[in-house]
């Protein structure tokens, strides 16, 4: 029997299998342990039951035969921490080993993108051959293959996780919903749909789209300007609006130069979905949100064209790190109001790195939450920045090319709900345009 160069090289880097179980088992006894103890609040917090994934992995090192198996391990490992922003990083003579090639096979867009509203799942943004087919923004979702639309994502959901780590339910199922139809290149989709009138659509896509789905709003303001990850414009009422699709350092400035072209408005819709975070001065963020000379609590205006007026925030399950706590001060410090599908991603976390015995990797982990003081104390690893008001999609929309959750926030803005709201733009000294 011949033996694959890959398949070799381990042997040779190991000295064998029985050696390969050894190694791995060692690493894995020890990642067990050292996890257990530096994870152990935020295990409890997300409910994980650390025996039960003890038994599991032991068990599971028995039986590894090569260092990309051992490496295959570590990563279904951490995807157990629920924690989004852990990682296996290979050092050493580690950097030479990949996980199984079975693992992360090579993928395709079957062409469409998910949303939940009610118990039913609808079509949310649709592109190439699936557009092509008929398959439409809006349309219910009945079966994908031979599983039933709400089977198949569960089952989506389930096999994402076991390789990829989300540090909330709402995370995994929010990224299901977006790259579940990223199947294997070249794999039959069976889809079938209904429209609003109740005409049925039965097609079958070929997952060969190589275009990745962009996280955030099914529809946008039409002309907006400047650049991703920040881009502005008007809504079709007249309201301020601005994409932040990360977090970057000069995010201030940025912001500055968006407050500026969009000049006085009546409200300001500022939409983090699909924040992919970053890192930049939250107070400095904040204050240009605040009209010249104005306060609130620590925060002090900044900027040459800070915005005093009402603002709502947006979010959704694809708002991560930087941009939950970014978005999250609006809420938490009663400065904006916000809507969104759900919590935020809840990956929000200061992290340790674990060198194993081996010294072929590092475990890079969670083992706190940022902002202590968000959710009454509770901070945000695990479980996100709650929206004050919960908005999902609604089909008729989607069906428009309207994005309900940009048409709700106009319609706050139009009435604001300030009763509930800590900061008061009049009594900030924050002057209406007239109209």
């Amino acid at each position: 029997m011949l033996l694959a160069g890959p398949i070799l090289a381990a042997l040779a880097l190991f000295g064998g299998a029985e050696n390969a179980r050894d190694v791995c088992a060692k690493d894995v006894d020890f990642a067990l342990e050292e996890l257990g103890k530096k994870c152990g609040t935020l295990l409890a917090l997300k409910k994980i039951d650390w025996k039960a994934v003890t038994t599991e992995f032991k068990a599971e090192a028995k039986k590894v035969k090569d260092e990309r198996e051992h490496l295959g391990l570590l990563i279904r490992l951490l995807a157990r921490l629920h924690d989004g922003h852990c990682a296996v990083q290979p050092i050493g003579k580690g950097k030479s080993i990949k996980p199984p090639e079975d693992m992360f096979p090579q993928r395709a867009s079957a062409g469409f993108t998910i949303v939940r509203s009610g118990k039913k799942l609808y079509a949310k943004s649709v592109f190439g051959k699936a557009e092509r087919s008929g398959l439409a923004p809006g349309m219910e979702l009945v079966k994908l293959g031979r599983l039933s639309a709400e089977e198949w994502l569960a089952r989506r959901v389930k096999e994402m996780s076991d390789v990829t780590s989300y540090s909330t339910e709402q995370q995994a199922f929010y990224m299901a919903c977006n790259y579940g139809p990223l199947l294997e290149r070249g794999t039959k989709l069976e889809v079938e749909a209904v429209d609003a009138k109740g005409r049925k659509l039965a097609k079958t896509l070929d997952c060969g789209v190589p275009d990745v789905p962009l996280l955030g709003p099914a529809f946008q303001p039409e002309k907006l300007e400047g650049q991703l990850p920040v881009v502005w414009g008007l809504t079709a009422r007249g309201y301020g609006y601005i994409w932040l699709r990360k977090t970057p350092e000069d995010l201030p400035a940025r912001i500055d130069a968006a407050l500026e072209k969009l000049g006085e408005v009546p409200g300001m819709i500022l939409d983090f979905r699909g924040n992919g975070g970053g890192g930049f001065d939250h107070e400095d963020f904040l204050g240009h949100f605040l009209p010249k000379g104005a306060k609130l609590g620590a925060y002090k205006s900044s900027g040459e064209h800070p915005y005093g007026g009402p603002v709502v925030v947006i979010v959704d399950a694809g708002v991560r790190s930087a941009g939950e706590t970014g978005s999250g001060t609006f809420k938490e410090d009663g400065r904006g109001w916000m809507i969104g599908e759900s919590a935020t991603a809840g990956m929000s976390s200061s992290k340790e790195t674990i060198e194993l015995p081996s010294g072929l990797f590092e475990l890079y982990v969670s083992v706190a939450s940022n902002k202590g003081r968000f959710n009454g104390g509770k901070g945000i690893e695990g479980i996100g920045v709650p929206p004050s008001e919960v908005v999902e999609y609604e089909p008729a929309d989607l069906a428009a090319r309207v994005d309900t959750l940009i048409r709700v926030a106009e319609e706050r803005l139009e009435k604001f709900p300030q009763a509930k709201v800590r900061y008061d733009p009049e009594k900030a000294g924050w002057k209406a345009p007239k109209k």
